[in-house]
């Protein structure tokens, strides 16, 4: 079978395609891609790590014996391990690229294999498609993990300390050690579980993790940072209040929330609080980019701030691209995948949770009055977003009558833009949109829509639903 890496990384369901045989197979290619393509500065060296998925260890011991197989120095986590750990690893231990064995957000019976380049954030698509081309061009070299330790080709280390301890130095810790914030963390069954207590042990702030157990089908659920996941932890919160929940997804890069009464926030809102927190209350400068689902809030604050806007297609590799040019303030996606400067080039839930709750403390003001006042000065912005079967077969249909047949208006407003390059988004003079996408990772189709009001966004939506039956 062919392997195809998505929008970040291979995906696919345990012991149907995503089988040891098959980790083997990519391994096996990456190590091919990268012992032929070394790059300068770096090691011989290949972090390996893993989340609580069922059969998440194996698979990243096997991808650890291939890499040893092939000559190159492997460090493999003891335990599951966040994915912008294993990140950070990568570039703090100047290796040449990284594994981590997980399917992010997807549904428990899904698991996944994200490379991750020396710079430590996302393979690019340039870089997958190689390793794509090395696929089956050599046989499968292994070297047994008792046999590979023995020899130090194979080393057990935990990589969370040294990334626990930059993401320390990136915000200001002292402020958020003083401030008594008492804050709950949703780690969705994750592997963030316990993390934000570790790193705020012996502050002043109170830590509550919810739903942290290691549970392979999460209790019922997609780990992912949306609504619908939120409803045992906003039912805990309305009966023991707290100043913000923070929300991980199920290998800790990304960023969710409610507030402290279990009232769910977007990440459109976390992400403009995050822009608005860098810039007015640190004095942030750089470029913004964001991908192409992102509230246009972002547009509007970045013209008021004077800062340059760049725009991507949908996956976190894409901004890792505009991050590696360099002066890039802030990089954020839809999903809650957030990066910052002076950082890694990786989405990092961990680190834009406590950067958030440095605007807490800074601010003093709660979480609602605080995305009351972006409303106030940047207007209203109402957010949608359903996932629906579509034939994968005539998803380029789709696509391309939906390009060729725009609706003349969006609800009250005449259509004024359209963007082709990643799905369909058609944008209104109102700055409302409706966005049709095919998922990079599942077989599904996404539409997105944002208005000023969530009337207008259930009738969008609608309105998307309706043009997916054109084809």
């Amino acid at each position: 079978m062919s392997i195809k890496f998505g929008t970040d990384g291979w995906r696919a369901v345990i012991a149907e395609q995503f089988t040891f045989a098959n980790v083997e197979r990519v391994s096996q290619a990456a190590a091919g891609y990268w012992g032929a393509n070394p790059v300068s500065g770096t090691e011989r060296k290949v972090i390996v790590g893993y989340d609580r998925r069922f059969l998440s260890d194996g698979f990243a011991r096997r991808t650890a014996e291939v890499f040893a197989g092939n000559g190159f120095q492997v460090i493999l986590t003891p335990c599951p391990t966040p994915t912008p750990s294993v990140s950070y690893a990568v570039k703090h231990q100047q290796a040449v690229g990284g594994v981590m064995i997980t399917a992010s957000h997807n549904p428990p019976i899904f698991n996944g294999f994200k490379l991750k380049s020396y710079y430590g954030g996302s393979a690019d698509a340039v870089t997958c498609t190689a390793v794509e081309k090395f696929l089956d061009g050599e046989p499968v070299k292994t070297k047994a993990l008792a046999e590979a330790v023995k020899a130090r080709r194979i080393n057990i280390k935990d990589v969370r300390p040294a990334h626990y301890a930059a993401v320390k130095r990136l915000v200001d810790f002292k402020l958020i050690a003083k401030s008594g914030l008492r804050f709950a963390h949703d780690a969705l069954f994750g592997v963030g579980a316990g993390c934000f207590e570790e790193l705020l042990a012996g502050t002043s702030c109170r830590v509550t993790t919810l739903n942290a157990e290691h549970d392979a089908f999460f209790g019922g659920i997609n780990p992912e940072p949306v609504q619908q996941n939120y409803g045992r932890s906003s039912a805990f919160l309305k009966k023991h209040p707290h100043d913000i929940c923070l929300v991980t997804d199920g290998d800790a890069d990304r960023i969710g929330g409610m507030d402290g009464r279990g009232n769910y926030l977007s990440t459109h809102q976390l992400i403009c609080l995050l822009l608005h927190h860098l810039v007015v209350n640190r004095k942030g400068r750089g470029r913004v980019v964001k991908a192409l689902t992102t509230t246009s809030m972002v547009d509007k604050m970045c013209v008021a701030y004077g800062l340059e806007l760049t725009e991507t297609g949908v996956g976190f590799k894409y901004i890792v691209t505009e991050m590696m040019k360099g002066d890039v303030l802030l990089g954020a996606e839809e999903s809650g995948g957030i990066g910052f400067k002076g950082h890694i080039p990786e989405r990092d839930g961990i680190a834009a949770g406590l950067m958030l709750l440095e605007l807490l403390a800074t601010e003093r003001f709660s979480v609602n009055k605080l995305i009351a006042n972006l409303v106030k000065e940047f207007g209203p912005h109402h957010y949608g977003r359903i996932d629906t079967q579509f034939p994968l077969e005539k998803r380029p249909a789709l696509m391309g009558f939906l390009a060729k047949n725009p609706p003349a208006r969006l609800a009250h407003s005449p259509l004024v833009d359209l963007k082709t390059y990643d799905g369909v988004k058609f944008i209104a003079q109102d700055t409302s949109w409706l966005m049709l996408r095919p998922s990079g990772t599942e077989p599904i189709l996404r539409i997105y829509a944002e208005a000023r009001s969530d009337a207008d966004v259930r009738k969008l939506l609608k309105a998307g639903i309706k043009l997916t039956r054109q084809v």
